[in-house]
C-alpha cells in the first residue's frame, strides 16, 4: 500500500494550457509497507495538470523513490488513485486553474478594451471633421497619422 507522506513542489510553472508541478529530492516522499521512500528525479520529475479540466495529463509518468539502496518505481496512474495525493496536488495547483469566472473576466476585459479603442477612433474622426471645418491643415495631417 502506498500513502503520500509529503508533497511539496520544487517550483510551479504555468503555461497557457498546463500547470507544471516540478518535483525535486526531499520535496516528495511516500510510505510503502511502513517504510519512507524519498523521491529521486531519475525518470519523471514533473506533474502536468490541464488548467481548464484540472486533470493530470501525464498519466504515463513513472516516479522513482529511494529508501537506502532500495529503489521503487510508482506510476502516476497509481498515485492519482490515492485520494490524499490528489487533494494535495489540487491544493498546490488550484490558484493556477482557469475557472469560468476568470475566463469570463478576461473576455469582458477584452471587450472593454475593444470598446475603448473604438471610442478613441471615433473621437479622432470627429476631431478630423472639426479640423476640416476650420481648415487647419497641420492639425488634419497630425490627426490622420493617428488612424
Amino acid at each position: 500500500m502506498v500513502t503520500v507522506k509529503m508533497l511539496k513542489p520544487y517550483y510551479v510553472k504555468t503555461e497557457e494550457k498546463y500547470v507544471r508541478i516540478i518535483l525535486a529530492y526531499q520535496y516528495f516522499s511516500v510510505v510503502i509497507n511502513k517504510k519512507v521512500y524519498q523521491f529521486i528525479p531519475v525518470e519523471s520529475n514533473e506533474i502536468r495538470i490541464n488548467r481548464r479540466t484540472q486533470m493530470v495529463e501525464n498519466t504515463e509518468a513513472v516516479f522513482a523513490f529511494q529508501n537506502g539502496k532500495d529503489i521503487v518505481n510508482v506510476s502516476m496512474s497509481k498515485l492519482i488513485s490515492i485520494p490524499d495525493f490528489l487533494n494535495q496536488l489540487h491544493s498546490i495547483a488550484e490558484s493556477y486553474y482557469h475557472t469560468e469566472a476568470s475566463l469570463r473576466k478576461t473576455d469582458q476585459e477584452k471587450a472593454i478594451h475593444l470598446f475603448i479603442d473604438e471610442l478613441e477612433r471615433d473621437n479622432i474622426k470627429r476631431l478630423i471633421d472639426m479640423t476640416l471645418d476650420s481648415r487647419d491643415e497641420e492639425m488634419f495631417y497630425s490627426l490622420t497619422k493617428l488612424l
